[in-house]
């Protein structure tokens, strides 16, 4: 089963993330060989030694201190609650985290450290808005496991498994076949099919990034059959009152956008000023978090017909057993949706490591775990996930998605039911990122 669109998206959200931060804008020493986490054969270390792991946030990326560090602490509450347990076969996991600062000379700063100066053994749950050093960290052979496919990156490089898995053949060439991606239209075909829905707005900024995220949103809704609607947002003066009156105008059923959460927030404040009702004003998976009430709080409306879609069980689905695991392990962290994705994360990198036997794991064990042609799914966190390398782009997918919607006094409440049968065969676009 192949990846939600909005996962597809995610190297465009990048570019709109990087994009409006160039609007709005007007690590460590060598260690000794003794010390290194992994050999040079890729066997992490001798019995009983940790097993060093390391992770790459953008923790203070200009986009947001908190924008970009939710798998981070996903990953990090399971690790800690791993080792509470005994770890990998008694060994206990060592985390080295990095901070890249959102950028990609700050990136290949943490990609040396961890890589090259502290011989990690595995990056989990990179979330990097610029991951220059992912050929370095390719040709280094070391598994990178679980990362937010923010850029084409783990689309291109072998040894890098993003979370949600990937068609590509990944040769370290171009990105995709030749430098073409695919993505679904399944996100539209939900709204059409559940809901009803048949006029769709889709609001930009008038700066490049949004503009390309928000054509790969209308060629999706155009091929599911949509009349769309396009409204444009003047990111130096803007003017979210004329778009929302052309909204209520157009008579729009549901609205998607390229903002960021700030754009979103005043948007959606501006549709409450005006009157505008609609189905669902759909977001993307970076804001499915807790943080609703107060992004959203002066627009009551328009914050309870938020609905969000992803590839990953609803982190507010209390009643999955997996999910209360996830939850009592965050331990008073901010709960979101990429924080149990680097959740999930973690637990892949350790299912992959336990699959090698009381001998320890090594690099081409946990990979032969990772190209394994049965789907990956963490306990039933993530829609199932696989690495095909397929010679060509699929022209339609079995897709499965994830579907919830923000109510007050609920929080985010899953629709359409159980992700692994919400489910749908739709045609792949190509584009190129």
């Amino acid at each position: 089963m192949r990846r939600p669109c909005r996962a597809a998206e995610a190297p465009l959200l990048a570019a709109l993330l990087a994009g409006l931060l160039a609007l709005s804008a007007a690590c460590g020493s060598r260690l000794p060989e003794s010390d290194f986490g992994t050999r040079p054969s890729g066997r992490a270390t001798g019995a009983g030694e940790p097993v060093r792991v390391g992770i790459i946030t953008g923790a203070t990326s200009p986009v947001g201190g908190g924008a970009l560090t939710g798998p981070r602490d996903g990953a990090m509450a399971y690790f800690t609650a791993l080792n509470a347990r005994g770890g990998i076969d008694g060994r206990r996991v060592e985390v080295l985290t990095c901070d890249d600062g959102g950028s990609g000379i700050g990136n290949n700063a943490c990609v040396q450290e961890l890589v090259d100066e502290k011989d990690v053994f595995a990056l989990v749950a990179t979330t990097a808005l610029d991951y220059a050093g992912a050929a370095r960290v390719s040709r280094a052979g070391v598994p990178d496991i679980g990362g937010q496919p923010l850029g084409p990156a783990y689309d291109t490089y072998p040894h890098l498994y993003g979370i949600y898995g990937s068609s590509a053949p990944r040769t370290g060439g171009k990105p995709g076949w030749n430098g073409v991606l695919t993505g679904g239209t399944e996100v539209y075909r939900w709204f059409k099919r559940e809901l009803g829905a048949r006029t769709a707005a889709v609001v930009a900024y008038n700066q490049a990034a949004s503009a390309a995220y928000a054509r790969l949103i209308t060629d999706g809704l155009e091929a599911e059959g949509y009349r769309v609607v396009t409204e444009q947002v003047d990111f130096a003066l803007p003017n979210y009152r004329a778009v929302a009156a052309d909204l209520r105008e157009q008579q729009v059923d549901v609205v998607f956008d390229a903002l960021d959460t700030h754009g979103n927030a005043r948007l959606c404040e501006a549709m409450d000023a005006v009157g505008v009702n609609v189905t669902a004003k759909v977001t993307n998976v970076q804001n499915w978090n807790q943080a609703v009430p107060r992004d959203y709080q002066d627009a009551p409306r328009c914050r309870n017909a938020l609905w969000v879609t992803g590839a990953s069980r609803n982190h507010d689905d209390t009643g999955h057993p997996a999910v209360q695991e996830f939850r009592r392990a965050m331990n008073g962290r901010p709960l979101s949706q990429w924080a149990l994705e680097g959740w999930a994360a973690a637990k892949w990198f350790t299912d992959a490591a336990e699959s090698c036997g009381r001998t320890g794991p090594t690099r081409a064990c946990v990979e032969r775990f990772l190209n394994r042609t049965e789907p990956y799914t963490a306990g039933g966190l993530l829609v199932p996930v696989r690495f095909e390398r397929l010679p060509e782009p699929p022209r339609t997918r079995h897709t499965c998605l994830s579907v919830a919607r923000w109510q007050d006094g609920r929080g985010w409440v899953t629709q359409g039911g159980d992700m692994d049968r919400n489910c749908a065969t739709v045609p792949q676009l190509r584009y190129r990122p």
